[in-house]
């Protein structure tokens, strides 16, 4: 396959068929607003789970992702594990979510994710919390510092919110070329499943294990968002009854253009596999189908099998 080839055809246009989110099932809030851009060097905390803010930032706005990978993995480990939630979520969730159509695509799917998820929980006799979706404009404020439009979506586990500017969209088809629906239920399937890293201890566990061995952090980090597409594909693995032809090859399409070594190329990086955050093109497509071959979260093991 040829660096910029697609995994997959694109389809004709089909809906994964989710029902209208309940206000009274989701938190969520809405942001600030403003202008502002992607300042050279990184900006403020981030949290543990991003979808690709760095190589993103790199190919869309001539960010050296170089430069900034070491910014972001320094602060990541100032991140608190245990803060209060954000405060301020919206009481008229109906508005907030169906200011457009992006943002009430992640509404329904946020209903969907909480109803899968918290039933598992459930079983298991751990705690679930609801995460926050918070949507801004242009910039923000989260738990774990500034919040840009060029980071894209991230979760902040200081405040256990999901943050996203539903601008990216339009970029993740018109920069990476990875449109459709599915592609980006992905996207808020893969945050979330940032959530669950923050609810089971694993994102507390990988911090500590980074701070013993830093050689070793980006392999770690690495293994973490492999993880969290698993579980991605795992929601959607729960749920093929509401998937019509042509979504899988959407978010797979999604997890190739979002790989490290496929966003370095498109930035003229060299690829790097020893500076990789996210995975290679490869690892992201595997992951995602495995969860959703499977359903299975116990299938999301990458930290004992990377085969």
């Amino acid at each position: 396959m040829g660096h910029n080839a697609r995994p997959y055809p694109k389809k004709d246009a089909a809906q994964m068929r989710l029902k209208r989110f309940d206000p009274g099932n989701i938190r969520v809030s809405r942001g600030g607003g403003g202008g502002g851009r992607f300042p050279g060097g990184g900006g403020g905390k981030l949290g543990c789970g991003t979808l690709a803010i760095v190589l993103i930032g790199a190919v869309v706005f001539g960010v050296d992702p170089g430069q900034m990978l070491g910014t972001i993995e320094s602060v990541q480990q100032q991140v608190p594990q245990s803060a209060p939630m954000q405060q301020g979520a919206s009481n008229d969730s109906a508005q907030v979510c169906t200011a457009n159509a992006y943002s009430l695509e992640s509404c329904n799917a946020l209903d969907s994710l909480n109803s899968t998820w918290e039933p598992l929980f459930r079983q298991a006799d751990i705690r679930f919390e609801q995460p926050m979706l918070r949507f801004y404009n242009g910039t923000d404020r989260s738990g774990c510092g500034a919040a840009q439009s060029a980071m894209g979506p991230f979760y902040c586990p200081a405040d256990q919110g999901i943050y996203i500017d539903t601008s990216f969209y339009d970029q993740l088809k018109r920069q990476l070329g990875a449109g459709g629906d599915f592609a980006r239920y992905y996207v808020i399937a893969h945050e979330y499943g940032h959530h669950i890293q923050y609810l089971l201890g694993t994102n507390r566990q990988v911090r500590e294990a980074q701070q013993r061995n830093p050689s070793q952090s980006n392999a770690l980090q690495v293994r973490m968002e492999l993880q969290a597409d698993c579980y991605a594909g795992v929601w959607a693995g729960k749920h093929k009854d509401l998937i019509e032809p042509g979504d899988l090859e959407e978010g797979l399409t999604a997890a190739s253009a979002i790989g490290d070594d496929t966003l370095m190329r498109n930035a003229g990086q060299r690829v790097s596999p020893e500076s990789f955050t996210h995975g290679s093109s490869a690892q992201r497509m595997k992951w995602l189908k495995r969860g959703l071959d499977t359903g299975n979260e116990d299938a999301c093991d990458t930290f004992s099998d990377m085969s």
